[in-house]
């Protein structure tokens, strides 16, 4: 998500009465890659960019096509073949060894319905966006392909294509499902067939940290450069400039019933004080919060545990597969910022269903199948 906010500013920025601009985005990959389905690059007719579609051997190459599709005004799909490693594909060696789909679309900012538009529509929702974007259309109308939809304009979609709604949402559902954006390849009964990428875009995720030590400014600043929203609680008075500039919102502890969760967010206990954090685990340790963690050692897990009994609590803190106590990946972290770093993978880790292990020990593809 961070990327489209990047986008959508730099969009704002345009002065559009002398420039223009067209957006690439990976469509399709096959074997490996640094990005995946979703990367996106915004470029403006001056050369200008934001954004990429690999870790930094395609962008020379892909701003010329960009160009290209503001020139021409109209969409296209490059493909960048780098199985063989071959140097003089494009002018460098790639050592990804994968098939990069990439469509180049103009975006038109006369258009209320254009990509950055949309985005701009979905980038503060709390739930997962599907978004569908025409790739190709054979036999059916040449305006088509680039062309974008979210669920404001899906029945617009079905018109344009005279593919039905039903069998649309059909594959929505698919990828709702499995969690994974997919191409699929959609035939009306005149014979037209539409290649269409369905994504799913996640919002961003949230994180709710108890704490106002020294460590919670180390935090901000680690998931503040990855796009998170941040929520603090705390003492005011202890907590930094820096953290009520990248934070959402502060609240005090009295406070914390107005705490919202959803199925992205996550809890973070790191206030070094035992009672605020057993006050705080009373309050949401039977939530289905996705990510509770709680800072320090297994003993102090253990005492809470012994409260909670005492409390009435009907459970068992080393059952629940969403406290995470000690909090944070074991990678050896001692000052602060390292310690902000190994809790933040974690989280990472939690959310896209990874064990947090070494990739060297992973069997096949570092990324899931799609």
């Amino acid at each position: 998500m961070k990327e489209i906010e990047k986008i959508i500013a730099r969009y704002e920025q345009i002065d559009w009465k002398k420039e223009q601009a067209a957006l690439g985005t990976v469509v399709n990959v096959a074997g490996s890659s640094y990005r995946r389905i979703g990367a996106r690059l915004f470029v403006s007719s001056n050369g200008e960019w934001i954004g990429g579609i690999s870790g930094g051997c395609l962008e020379g190459d892909a701003l010329k096509h960009a160009q290209k599709a503001i020139l021409k005004d109209k969409s296209s799909i490059v493909v960048y073949d780098t199985t063989e490693d071959d140097p003089h594909q494009i002018g460098v060696g790639l050592g990804c060894n994968g098939r990069i789909e990439v469509l180049f679309t103009p975006v038109k900012q006369e258009n209320p319905n254009n990509q950055i538009e949309l985005f701009k529509r979905i980038v503060d929702k709390r739930s997962p966006t599907i978004m569908l974007q025409i790739l190709s259309a054979d036999g059916g109308p040449s305006d088509l392909p680039g062309q974008f939809f979210i669920a404001d304009n899906f029945q617009e979609l079905s018109d344009k294509t005279a593919v039905s709604l039903a069998e649309i949402k059909e594959k929505i559902d698919i990828v709702y499902r499995k969690r994974k954006s997919k191409v699929f390849s959609l035939t009306n009964t005149t014979g037209a067939t539409f290649e269409v990428l369905v994504e799913l875009i996640r919002p961003k995720i949230k994180v709710v940290c108890i704490g106002d030590n020294y460590d919670i400014n180390a935090f901000v600043n680690i998931v503040d450069e990855l796009g998170w929203e941040i929520h603090v609680v705390g003492k005011s008075r202890k907590l930094s400039k820096n953290v009520f500039h990248k934070a959402t919102k502060v609240y005090t502890l009295e406070a914390c019933d107005a705490l919202e969760f959803d199925e992205h967010s996550a809890l973070l206990m790191m206030s070094h004080d035992y009672k605020t954090d057993l006050s705080i685990l009373k309050k949401f340790v039977q939530h289905p919060i996705p990510y509770i963690g709680v800072l320090g050692p297994k003993k102090r897990t253990e005492k809470m545990q012994d409260a909670l009994n005492e409390a009435g609590y009907n459970l068992d803190l080393n059952e629940l597969p969403n406290l995470f106590a000690p909090i944070g990946l074991d990678i050896g972290a001692e000052n602060p910022e390292e310690i902000a770093l190994c809790i933040a993978a974690e989280i990472i880790a939690v959310f896209r269903n990874r064990k947090g292990n070494f990739l060297r020990d992973r069997e096949g593809s570092i990324y899931d199948r799609v």
